[in-house]
């Protein structure tokens, strides 16, 4: 990877991230279940996370890429369409289901311990009986929730994540190796399945390791559009050396063009040549997106930095008094401009959405960006006055 790279400006950047994240237009994926998979088969994953101030991050982000998005799409696409599942990328995801030879990869990994008991310390209290009694379970009643058991001997908290019934840690070890799946889930309550029975299908075949590199860099050139090795890697950087040579030979071949980001210091770059012949200078249009925290634009908190000229907080977990933008302040991006972060709160019980705290960022000028924001949080309360009557967001 010795060719000389080439300069490329923020502006330019920003452009190219923001077209393969689609938020560069105003329906990019489409409406129903169906737009639903097309948007998690086009970002690679979609986090899931617990917090439930707003509507959960999951549907908030399929929600800033598909407007008329509702929660039961989702909802249909794993249950019913079985187009996409969870697993863990670099937090817990949706997935797409067409990729789950590589996450078969890691479940293998989880299975090849000794005693086929614990992957992690987390699950050393799970025994391989316990472990085959949950599978047996399951097997012989059909899909179960941690509620459908209620003959568990419940033991004291050694964790304030954990749950004082043992077979919880059963369910998520064998969730973690492959022989269990999430076939539904109603807020954060998993139903579990045998996979293969979920999926009705016999298994595909594991990624090789080569496969897997392979695999990360192609969905970061989708859905990141110019990467470096850390944006490739996020989360599982073991694999740095492996992509790297992936980068040395798609150079060679000359697949990818080496550049430089003005705003990057030393980090190294790739984008493909059509790519970045095609990118304009802060081509986006003024779209108003209210981002989740955990959002593909916002969870590298690093590159989001370094081409938008933000430096994410997230300040759920900061004592009260510590707080600059507020307890869950979403960035708003206006165009290829983060101009704001607001921290918001949905008030069930009055149906209707609390600003907690609006905090003006980069310079933005409010009377540019005020009426364009407003606009957007009205369709956003909107949003999650529908879910509140939805059960797959209970």
């Amino acid at each position: 990877m010795s060719k000389k790279p080439i300069s490329v400006s923020p502006g330019r950047a920003r452009s190219i991230w923001l077209r393969a994240q689609k938020l560069d237009e105003e329906n990019p994926f489409g409406s129903g279940p169906d737009a639903t998979r097309a948007a998690v088969e086009h970002l690679g994953y979609v986090q899931i996370d617990t917090i439930n101030v707003i509507e959960r991050s999951h549907h908030h982000i399929l929600f800033t890429r598909i407007p008329g998005y509702s929660t039961a799409d989702l909802d249909q696409a794993q249950s019913a369409d079985k187009s996409v599942f969870e697993y863990w990328t670099h937090a817990l995801s949706y997935v797409p289901t067409r990729d789950f030879r590589y996450s078969l990869l890691s479940m293998k990994q989880q299975k090849n311990v000794p005693d086929k008991t614990a992957p992690a310390s987390w699950f050393a209290s799970v025994s391989h009986k316990d472990y085959l009694a949950i599978i047996r379970r399951i097997r012989n009643e059909g899909p179960l929730s941690i509620r459908d058991i209620d003959d568990d001997e419940l033991v004291e908290k050694d964790h304030p994540w954990a749950s004082r019934k043992p077979s919880k840690r059963a369910l998520q070890l064998a969730f973690y190796t492959g022989d269990l799946v999430v076939s539904r889930r109603l807020g954060m309550l998993k139903t579990y399945e045998l996979t293969d029975r979920h999926f009705g299908w016999e298994r595909p075949k594991p990624a090789t390791e080569g496969q897997y590199a392979a695999y990360l860099l192609e969905r970061a050139l989708r859905a990141q559009g110019i990467v470096s090795l850390d944006s490739i890697c996020y989360g599982d950087l073991k694999w740095k050396k492996r992509v790297a040579a992936l980068l040395g030979t798609a150079v060679r071949k000359k697949e990818l063009l080496p550049v430089h980001i003005e705003s990057a210091g030393a980090v190294a770059h790739w984008v493909a040549a059509e790519v970045l012949e095609t990118a304009e200078e802060n081509h986006a249009p003024r779209l108003v997106h209210i981002l989740s925290p955990f959002d593909p634009l916002v969870i590298q908190r690093k590159r989001l930095a370094m081409l938008f000229g933000h430096d994410h907080r997230f300040e759920a977990y900061v004592p009260a008094d510590k707080r600059v933008l507020g307890y869950f302040a979403l960035p708003v991006l206006v165009g290829d401009r983060i101009v704001a972060a607001i921290d918001l709160k949905a008030d069930r019980k009055a149906g209707k959405l609390l600003i907690q705290k609006w905090t003006w960022l980069n310079g933005a000028d409010p009377a540019e960006y005020k009426s364009l924001i407003d606009s957007a949080l009205t369709r956003f309360e909107a949003f999650q006055l529908a879910s509140l009557n939805s059960p797959s967001s209970d």
